[in-house]
């Protein structure tokens, strides 16, 4: 038996879910496959799916990537 949905709706930035949408497309998702996903995530973790602070973590560069890389998976 197919389980019970519901409709959510939401305001968000239209910039954003245009630039939004056109990322999932290139991953084959819509909109609502997105936020399926989430919720699904949030479902199995009891929490949100990635980390939500005020004090993000740095982003690596270019070079501690290649070197990270390099170390866990050798030259190439």
């Amino acid at each position: 038996m197919k389980e019970a949905t519901i409709l959510v709706r939401a305001r968000v930035d239209s910039r954003k879910a245009r630039k939004a949408e056109k990322i999932f497309a290139r991953l084959g998702l819509k909109m609502s496959d997105a936020i399926n996903i989430f919720i699904s995530q949030v479902d199995l973790r009891g929490d949100l799916p990635f980390a939500v602070t005020t004090k993000p973590e740095r982003l690596m560069s270019d070079e501690e990537q290649g070197k990270i890389w390099n170390e866990a998976l050798g030259e190439y």
